[in-house]
């Protein structure tokens, strides 16, 4: 999360589910939801008030923008760009959203959380198309292809081995001997597994 110094268990209780923050720890028992599901400032047993028809989209807002980490700016600034694009303004807001080079990484395996995604990035491990690129925000393009340093081929060795039963989209080719991947075709909505109702984020900047 963009300088968010809380704790990000936090965010998940308050969307109600795992927005899967820490990588694998998320998949544990150790995970802070499977001890305590109430929303921050609820005691248990407490009922949260029923949202209204602009808290729903808010909300659905924010779990997708805590999701993939962005800024409300950067949030914003993607939905924008979506909306002057042909074809279905929701597929492509998501499109969009998983197009960010420190989402693919992390897509690939090459990462553990998409935050750790963005520290290799700005840290200069990733590269696109043999250049180095440390731009987090970076949309990767058909048939670009996404490489590692070889300096960092252990880290992502170790990295890759314990990213558990995580699969890569369909929609994206990786090749985990050279930690390499590319964007087959830009995928459907079946395709991109995220727990976003995006209808909402489209009538909540539309109203």
């Amino acid at each position: 999360m963009v300088r968010y110094l809380d704790p990000v268990c936090k965010l998940c209780r308050r969307e109600g589910e795992k927005l899967y923050l820490k990588g694998q720890r998320c998949h544990t028992a150790k995970c802070s939801i499977e001890k305590r599901s109430t929303p921050p400032g609820l005691q248990m047993g407490q009922l949260p008030k029923k949202l209204s028809e602009y808290g729903l989209r808010l909300r659905a807002k924010q779990k997708a923008r805590r999701f993939y980490g962005l800024s409300e700016r950067q949030f914003r600034l993607t939905y924008e760009k979506a909306t002057r694009l042909k074809g279905v303004k929701s597929l492509n807001f998501l499109t969009q959203l998983e197009r960010r080079l420190d989402n693919f990484v992390f897509r690939i395996g090459l990462a553990l959380s998409r935050s750790q995604a963005r520290q290799l990035v700005r840290h200069g491990h990733i590269f696109v198309n043999g250049k180095r690129v440390d731009i987090p925000s970076y949309l990767v393009k058909k048939d670009d292809l996404i490489s590692t340093s070889e300096k960092s081929k252990l880290v992502f060795d170790a990295v890759v081995n314990s990213r558990g039963d995580r699969k890569v989209p369909s929609w994206i080719d990786f090749n985990e001997a050279r930690k390499e991947g590319r964007i087959m075709h830009w995928p459907a909505r079946e395709e991109i597994d995220v727990p976003i109702t995006e209808h909402l984020i489209v009538e909540f900047y539309s109203r």
